[in-house]
């Protein structure tokens, strides 16, 4: 397992085309993937406030727990991005992280690109997102007509089951942000990064999110997560 984590300084969602909402077009993106022996990656980006994020806890009985905080509506976004190789499970799943304050927009996301560039080494990617419209746009298109190591496919509209990385940031916002009340987006930044961390010295969970999406992974059981291990 790998992480690249990167803070840049400073997408409207949008319709480009729809598709199917099932699962039959990211079995055609990993074939398509298949054939060119290369990586395929699901990107997806989410956003971290310090307005937390309510969840159930413990508590002794008869103290209902408090969450104080400043009402701060400051917002960072992050981006994700889980592969693995379609001819060699072997070499594991790989999990890119990216955090920034604001949000995403094509220049910021080209620069995402790049970082993931050198992250794979310039071996062939097929990276496949939704219809966002930074992630479709002329600037955008124009600079992955560049990329001889890079294809773009997009995922099904209004369809997030398909997507490995919805499952990353339900982790994420079901442990180390679950009732996260701080002063400073630097603090919930840090915890972000742990459970990134967390996630990334357990090689079970990629896969798990991974398996989400209904591709077939070949071998059934990865080599580190053999049943026999």
């Amino acid at each position: 397992m790998e992480s690249a984590t990167s803070r840049a300084e400073g997408g409207r969602a949008g319709r480009v085309r729809d598709c199917p909402l099932d699962r039959a077009r990211v079995a055609a993106h990993h074939k398509g993937a298949v054939n060119t022996r290369a990586w395929t990656v699901f990107l997806d980006e989410s956003g971290v406030s310090l307005l937390p994020r309510i969840r159930r806890t413990y508590a002794p009985r008869g103290r209902t727990p408090l969450l104080r905080h400043r009402l701060n509506r400051k917002r960072a976004s992050m981006a994700g991005a889980l592969g693995y190789h379609s001819t060699d499970p072997e070499r594991g799943a790989r999990l890119c992280f990216h955090l920034k304050p604001g949000s995403y927009d094509t220049t910021a996301l080209i620069e995402v690109l790049e970082q993931m560039k050198a992250f794979y080494r310039g071996e062939q990617v097929v990276l496949v997102w939704d219809g966002l419209s930074a992630h479709w746009s002329r600037a955008m298109r124009a600079w992955v007509a560049e990329q001889d190591w890079l294809t773009l496919e997009r995922s099904p509209a209004y369809a997030p089951e398909p997507d490995p990385v919805e499952l990353l940031w339900s982790s994420l916002k079901e442990r180390e942000l679950a009732n996260l009340a701080d002063d400073h987006l630097a603090d919930v930044a840090d915890a972000t990064e742990q459970g990134i961390h967390r996630i990334n010295h357990n090689p079970q969970p990629p896969w798990s999110f991974l398996a989400h999406t209904g591709l077939t992974i070949h071998p059934a059981h990865p080599p580190n997560l053999r049943k026999d291990q």
